[in-house]
């Protein structure tokens, strides 16, 4: 063989076995989250260049059933960062111990009503409204004031015209039943669903079915009024295949008519990569990332030097008085609450 051809084929050997050592020697780092994750994958493009790093997410189905799988594997961590814990399972994260402290420098532009675990072991990434939408059309070519509060729903001309998701398989299921609890109180809340039952509300499994099943203003359903967020109205002007100038749906945010959704992130216990783990837990609390999340997962940014996209802006609102629970009360009386309900509305 040819000398020059022969150190040729050496030199490529060898940087294709120096670029094979350098990507098995390159860090990892897993982020384990809910189902509903998403951010640019530009950005994490740009953190794994910029630390060296190549990021898994490990996707595992609803925030409590991540959950519960972290917690399950504390032992031995499935991922060093979790993505997703809210203040509905908050308690039960953190008294299962499966989370490390950290003092991000970015808390500093936090609210500090996100701040719910003041040992930050959970950190506030984002927020959002769980609430009634209901379809502006609907009632206008009706000539039906929309309702104004959730006492509303149970008037003769409400009924039939509500559907809600169950708290037992559903994230605003529960999320709506603690507002109903807030507003009424432990001894009026299922005489406020009963009354619901009475009216001909419609339970869904989940969301997805509840929105884009019942709801007029998203299907052929016959159902104008639905639990949502504060954020789908911006979200149906984003989607729409035609331009609107008005969001076709309103929500439903006076005192007590919504309950609030903190979304956290944490440094799992265990994790080999605690320098890398809390460079994440920064990006994700950084503006690049948290003027992302609005309109990738369609949720509030808890940074509070973010700026909101326009169509929030325009579209938006969130509840100046929302419903709001302690988790540890949430955590001592949720299963309670959920077999009540089922009792009251469902059998």
């Amino acid at each position: 063989m040819n000398p020059l051809l022969q150190a040729a084929g050496s030199l490529v050997l060898a940087l294709a076995l120096f670029t094979a050592n350098s990507v098995q020697a390159a860090e990892s780092l897993t982020v384990m989250t809910h189902d509903s994750f998403n951010v640019s994958k530009k950005l994490i493009a740009t953190f794994e260049k910029e630390n060296g790093v190549t990021i898994r997410f490990l996707k595992s189905g609803n925030a409590g059933a991540a959950l519960i799988q972290a917690i399950l594997s504390k032992n031995n961590p499935l991922a060093d960062i979790f993505y997703g814990v809210d203040n509905i399972f908050l308690s039960r994260a953190l008294k299962a111990d499966i989370f490390r402290p950290y003092n991000s420098p970015l808390l500093t532009k936090i609210s500090d009503d996100l701040k719910l675990d003041t040992s930050n072991r959970l950190l506030p990434v984002d927020y959002g409204d769980v609430c009634l939408n209901y379809d502006k059309a609907w009632f206008a070519k009706r000539a039906i004031a929309p309702p104004r509060n959730l006492a509303d729903l149970i008037k003769p001309e409400y009924k039939g015209l509500t559907v809600v998701e169950n708290p037992a398989t559903s994230s605003p299921g529960v999320a709506f039943l603690l507002a109903t609890i807030e507003t009424f109180g432990d001894e009026g809340y299922l005489q406020f669903w009963k009354d619901m039952r009475t009216n001909d509300v419609v339970v869904a499994a989940g969301w997805n079915d509840a929105y884009f099943g019942h709801f007029t203003a998203a299907s052929k359903g016959d159902r104008p009024i639905v639990v949502s967020y504060a954020s789908s109205p911006p979200a149906a002007v984003y989607y729409s295949e035609t331009p609107l100038e008005e969001a076709p749906t309103a929500a439903v945010l006076t005192d007590g008519s919504a309950f609030r959704q903190i979304e956290f992130i944490g440094i799992l216990k265990g994790s080999k990569n605690i320098a890398l783990a809390e460079k994440f837990v920064d990006f994700m609390l950084s503006k690049p990332l948290q003027e992302d999340i609005s309109l990738k997962m369609f949720v509030f940014p808890s940074n509070m030097e973010a700026q909101l996209p326009d169509v929030f802006i325009k579209h938006a609102k969130v509840a100046q008085k929302p419903a709001m629970i302690a988790p540890e009360r949430i955590e001592a009386m949720r299963d309670n609450w959920i077999d009540a309900w089922t009792t009251a509305v469902l059998r």
